[in-house]
Order: structure tokens, then C-alpha cells, then sequence
């Protein structure tokens, strides 16, 4: 959790993200791939994926079916986020920029700290933060792109991610849990976002594992039990 503090408390915008993308593009140097299908970008604008100002004269339903069949065929989780979704998200970022989210394994969680930098958000698990302390770099970035808001009532969000740590099922579960915590309207829910921001000490672990379950996010990441067997208790 001290550590957790002192990622809160780096300059606004700092970020891991250059690390982590030299270590890839080392990586993919070494393999021979070629600049273009590399995995991780530098300055991903949605200029860098779509022809803005040609959406601009689309209509919403238009964008959503483009932005759903560009990346229908990767290995990558995309979303259209309603603008009044996303306002209610970004207002409570700036109170809370940081949150400790928790991925179903086959026995108990693991927990990842989700750190926001700008309209990136960043997720580390905790165990590598607990391990490489300052060389921790991002498992998973999710990308929002709010140009298209103000005309088209719409944010669209894609993400990268390092294949070595996660897999799709995986990226969609801590990106699903973004909405359901910093979008909710339970105030339950979203105290525990204010607690892990502005009260650590009281901040317990357990209530994530609780709100996760009572949503059923993360239920197909669950090995599938035998009716013969009696269930086994979560641990952390």
C-alpha cells in the first residue's frame, strides 16, 4: 500500500508506458517484425487508427459498427463508451486516479493497481510493483479517445496489451471492471475507489473480491467445477 502511495504521488502524467515500449520494440527488433505490427505504439492518437475527420460525418451507430469490425479480428478488447458514462468516469479520475482491481484465477485473485496518466490508464499487477518496485512496467494500457464526444455523444477506447502476463478474457475483465467502479451509481461501490485513494488504512481487499463476484464479471475466467464436488471458498 506505501507503494501504491508513492505511484500516487509521482508528477501528473507521469508514466511507465516508454519503458515498456522500448522493452517490446527491443523484443520485436530481435524476431524481425516489422514497425507496422508491432504491439505496442508510441503517441497512439485515433488520428493513428481512424480517419477522424471522415467519422465526424458519420453518424454514431455508424462509428460503433466501424470501430467493432476494425478490431473484430485482433486479439485486443475495444469499447464504445456513452459521453454521459464517460463524463461520470472522468470527473471521479481526478478525485481518484488509482484503483486496486481484482482478476478471478483458477484458485483465488490476483490484484492489479489501475493508475491513470491523462486518458491512459495503466494496469500493473500488484505483485510486480511488489517485486520490481521503480522498473514496473504496464501489462496493460487502456486508451480513451474523447474527440469524437462533444458531436457524437461517444468515447472510444481500445487497448494494448503484453501477451506474456494476460489474455483477451482476461484484459476484458479489469477493463469491464473500470465502468462498474468509476461509472456506477451505488455509492457502496464507488466509496471503495474513495477509500483506496484517500484512506488507505481503511481500504479492504475483500470488498473488491465482493463487488466483482455480486456483478459475475470474470465468472468465465472460473474453471468450470465438478457437480460432484462440493465448490471451494475464494482466497486471496
Amino acid at each position: 500500500m506505501e507503494q501504491r502511495n508513492d505511484v500516487k504521488n509521482q508528477p501528473v502524467g507521469h508514466s511507465k508506458q516508454a519503458e515498456f515500449v522500448r522493452f517490446l520494440e527491443e523484443k520485436a527488433d530481435a524476431l524481425g517484425i516489422k514497425e507496422s505490427t508491432k504491439g505496442f505504439t508510441k503517441n497512439k492518437t485515433l488520428d493513428s487508427i481512424l480517419n477522424v475527420e471522415m467519422m465526424k460525418r458519420k453518424k454514431p451507430e455508424e462509428i460503433k459498427q466501424i470501430w467493432k469490425q476494425y478490431f473484430s479480428g485482433e486479439d485486443t478488447v475495444y469499447a464504445v463508451i456513452p459521453g454521459k458514462t464517460f463524463d461520470v468516469m472522468w470527473k471521479r479520475v481526478q478525485n481518484c486516479p488509482s484503483f486496486l482491481y481484482a482478476l478471478p484465477r483458477k484458485e483465488g485473485y490476483e490484484f492489479f493497481v489501475g493508475q491513470w496518466s491523462g486518458a491512459e490508464l495503466h494496469f500493473t499487477s500488484l505483485i510486480n510493483i511488489q517485486t520490481r518496485g521503480e522498473t514496473t512496467t504496464s501489462q496493460l494500457i487502456l486508451y480513451h479517445y474523447p474527440e469524437l464526444q462533444e458531436e457524437k455523444g461517444i468515447v472510444l477506447m481500445t487497448a494494448e496489451m503484453d501477451s506474456r502476463f494476460l489474455n483477451v478474457p482476461e484484459a476484458q475483465c479489469l477493463a469491464s471492471q473500470v465502468q462498474l467502479f468509476y461509472a456506477t451509481d451505488r455509492q457502496e461501490t464507488y466509496s471503495l475507489v474513495e477509500t483506496f485513494n484517500h484512506r488507505p488504512d481503511e481500504f479492504k481487499y475483500m470488498s473488491v473480491i465482493a463487488e466483482l463476484e455480486q456483478s459475475r464479471l470474470g465468472q468465465e475466467l472460473r474453471p468450470q467445477q465438478d457437480p460432484q464436488q462440493d465448490p471451494l471458498p475464494p482466497t486471496a
